[in-house]
């Protein structure tokens, strides 16, 4: 890329190195932008004389190109792209959804000298409209080589993030106490309506059962009949593990036990499995408290229906610690 100074008339046609501002402070033409015709005259009118721009050499690819070409690479699903000034690519949700990223793909791509990646957290839920990654090129210009590397690792190991849509998701929750179920609902059915109101859901199906091995595996059942998205559990009781009441009634009905032991506080305790693809979440004592905890970092994949694994699960000790 060179720089150089040129004479107004003959600055149609390149880029402007710097950005123009008019001698009232007030800013006149952006630093990266494209001179036109119209703006030779404008410049004309300011009484400029001269102005400040770059010309790209040979293989080189202008800022915007190189940001709009590695944006259409890096994300898929529910996701739209806008140019911004400054060598810019936003990429923004057009659903609700849950975005996932591929966090190693992510470091190698930024560990390149001309363009950088910045997205949201993995699992997040994310409404219409909202920001979910941007792409920044170096200023003016990007090596044609260097961009051409990037497209092809993206393009055999990407996309670095999806934007899953939750689209008609259901949830069941199941209340569970080993008096009166009723309690447990009435102490925790506020905080649900909280919590799932986050992710723009809310309980479709709702049931109780005394906390004993059968009568939680009937309810399991029942509520399994009706297809939901995920089913919650929600208990007053600390588990001693799968081998609690609610973990041999999953593994009464035919659940695999994902996972026991989450490094998240608050939400250590939780358990997850899955029978066939319905996920179900036990998380005791994640009732109590509107507060972040377990359950919101893994809800919104699973309304995205996306399953959730046990290594992903123990990979969410980076930044588990909520309160």
């Amino acid at each position: 890329m060179k720089a150089q100074t040129v004479g107004v008339r003959e600055s149609a046609g390149r880029v402007l190195c710097c950005t123009v501002f008019r001698p009232s402070g007030r800013k006149l033409l952006a630093r990266g932008h494209l001179i036109s015709p119209e703006d030779v005259r404008l410049l004309e009118m300011e009484g400029m004389e001269e102005v400040w721009v770059t010309e790209l050499e040979e293989g080189e690819v202008s800022e915007d190109q190189a940001v709009l070409r590695v944006a259409q690479e890096l994300g898929c699903g529910a996701v739209e792209i806008r140019l911004a000034p400054g060598g810019r690519a936003n990429l923004f949700a057009t659903e609700n959804s849950c975005i996932l990223i591929d966090d190693e793909l992510l470091k190698q791509i930024n560990c390149t000298a001309s363009l950088v990646i910045a997205t949201g957290r993995n699992f997040s839920y994310v409404r219409p409209g909202q920001r979910v990654a941007t792409v920044k090129s170096a200023p003016f210009a990007v090596a044609e080589a260097e961009l051409e590397a990037v497209i092809t690792i993206l393009r055999e190991r990407g996309p670095i993030l999806q934007v899953r849509p939750i689209r008609r998701a259901t949830v069941a929750v199941v209340y569970t106490d080993p008096i009166n179920p009723e309690r447990s609902r009435e102490f925790f059915e506020h905080i649900m309506r909280q919590r799932l109101g986050r992710c723009a859901v809310r309980a479709d199906y709702i049931v109780t059962a005394i906390e004993d091995e059968p009568s939680v595996a009937r309810a399991l059942e029942n509520v399994l009949r009706v297809d939901p998205t995920v089913i919650v559990i929600a208990t007053p009781t600390a588990p001693a593990g799968p081998e609690d009441p609610i973990g041999r009634a999953m593994v009464r009905i035919g659940c695999h036990l994902e996972k026991f032991l989450a490094p998240v506080e608050p939400g250590n305790l939780l358990l997850v499995g899955y029978k066939d693809a319905t996920p179900i979440i036990s998380a005791p004592g994640c009732y109590r408290s509107a507060k972040p905890n377990v359950v919101d970092l893994i809800l919104p994949p699973m309304l995205a229906r996306y399953r959730v694994s046990g290594w992903e699960i123990a990979c969410l000790g980076h930044g588990g610690l909520l309160s």
